[in-house]
């Protein structure tokens, strides 16, 4: 028989951090070391599986896990370093990482190269190897890496459109209504196997670690830009049509008496035949693209990246 740890208790805005930590590509090797072990001490795992499983010792584990039940979610952080003071001035610090951050020179053959190596950083500044990786991991640079990006493209044509959507922003046309579109594809529609249990004194309430996968769900969202708030649809699927039906339900939430300028990227679901007849039948809206590769621009993103999981 498998033995079994005392669950601990995660509560459900924490959850929602470690899962998104506990799979991240992008976040700190440790952080998603220490959240993949506090999710599975929730579901009752004695520190040597979880160690086998996360690929750490199983102290590391037991430990992680106390930090979790006394300090919560601060208690993956790591915990300020003591120990004697540096050893070079912030200005020697500073040059090494301006330099980790500037291209170096061609080479006597004209060959180009995108970065210092570690050992080249090191002894431009006067420093060890092993301190100068040190200064750039506190700094949480880490030139060795080069991850795919789409660049936006820049120009005088970019800078129009920027100009435009940020002047929306800014200084809204008088009785309009600024609201920012976006969508966001396959969320897990995720429910708990079990219902929840109802919070006691000094005890918060608790769901089951363990849930049932309902398929994927797309999130159709609006964030209205000067007041904050936020219209949101789901849809089995992402299409031309869902998008009007999107735009339907924000044109009967939004009073007649307002004009409507919709702030939205350059997905091809919006700039279809049916999509133009419909803004042909509602004259109160217009609709301002972001520039191409420049959805960033548009500001519900921030909405459906931090509140849809």
């Amino acid at each position: 028989m498998a033995a079994h740890a005392k669950r601990i208790e995660i509560a459900a805005e924490d959850r929602l951090r470690l899962e998104k930590w506990a799979s991240s590509r992008t976040a700190e090797r440790r952080l998603v070391e220490r959240a993949q072990i506090v999710l599975l001490a929730a579901e009752g795992r004695p520190a040597s599986e979880i160690a086998e499983r996360v690929g750490c010792a199983a102290e590391t584990a037991r430990r992680q896990r106390a930090r979790y039940e006394r300090e919560g979610l601060e208690g993956l952080s790591d915990r300020p370093k003591s120990g004697r003071p540096m050893t070079h001035d912030p200005a020697v610090r500073a040059r090494l990482i301006a330099l980790a951050c500037t291209r170096p020179p061609e080479t006597e053959q004209g060959m180009r190269r995108e970065r210092f190596t570690l050992r080249e950083l090191a002894e431009q500044v006067g420093m060890s190897v092993s301190r100068a990786q040190a200064i750039l991991a506190e700094a949480e640079l880490r030139p060795h890496l080069t991850e795919q990006w789409v660049m936006s493209e820049l120009g005088p044509e970019f800078d129009a459109q920027a100009a435009e959507v940020c002047g929306l922003y800014v200084d809204p046309p008088e009785n309009a209504i600024v609201v920012s579109v976006d969508e966001k594809t396959s969320i897990a529609a995720r429910e708990p196997a079990r219902p929840d249990t109802q919070p006691a004194p000094g005890r918060p309430a608790r769901r089951d670690s363990e849930y049932r996968r309902n398929g994927t769900q797309n999130l159709f969202a609006a964030l209205a830009v000067h007041s904050g708030e936020v219209s949101a649809m789901t849809a089995s699927t992402r299409n031309q049509w869902d998008f009007i039906g999107f735009l339907d339900q924000l044109e009967a939430e939004i009073p007649d008496a307002h004009q409507v300028v919709c702030v939205l990227d350059n997905l091809s679901t919006h700039k279809t035949q049916a999509v133009e007849t419909w803004l042909d039948e509602h004259p109160r809206w217009q609709f301002v693209f972001t520039p191409k590769h420049a959805s960033w621009l548009n500001q519900v993103e921030m909405f459906v990246r931090h509140e849809a999981p």
